[in-house]
């Protein structure tokens, strides 16, 4: 991956960190790595465990970015997901895969929210 798409991704994440801190939710964790893959932003809303997927693009040209968390996305985010419930013990909290999709150029933002973007059979 490029420093500029690193760049990029690491503006996007920051501003959906922003955006959702703003909407009431506290920010556990950021870049939380499994040994099952990596979870952009862990948040708490109340009861609610929330797996935040990011996705940065400058434009749509290459499609809208919450289109990039296709069905191996989706999986890969739960094995990680499951094993941060497990390893800190948080059974309490009801989890819920959110999607944020910033578009922007590094200083202007357009931000969608897609909470509860995909679901798990048994949870």
């Amino acid at each position: 991956m490029t420093q500029e798409r690193l760049t990029l991704g690491r503006w996007g994440e920051d501003i959906a960190a922003r955006y959702l801190r703003k909407k009431g939710m506290k920010i556990l964790g950021r870049n939380v790595r499994s040994p099952v893959g990596e979870l952009d932003i862990v948040a708490q809303h109340g009861r609610t465990l929330v797996f935040v997927e990011v996705k940065t693009r400058r434009g749509v040209s290459h499609g809208h970015p919450q289109e990039a968390v296709g069905a191996t996305k989706q999986r890969q985010i739960m094995r990680a997901a499951q094993w941060y419930l497990v390893e800190r013990k948080l059974d309490r909290l009801q989890p819920r895969f959110d999607v944020v999709a910033v578009r922007g150029d590094g200083e202007f933002a357009d931000i969608e929210h897609f909470p509860g973007a995909f679901d798990v059979d048994g949870w």
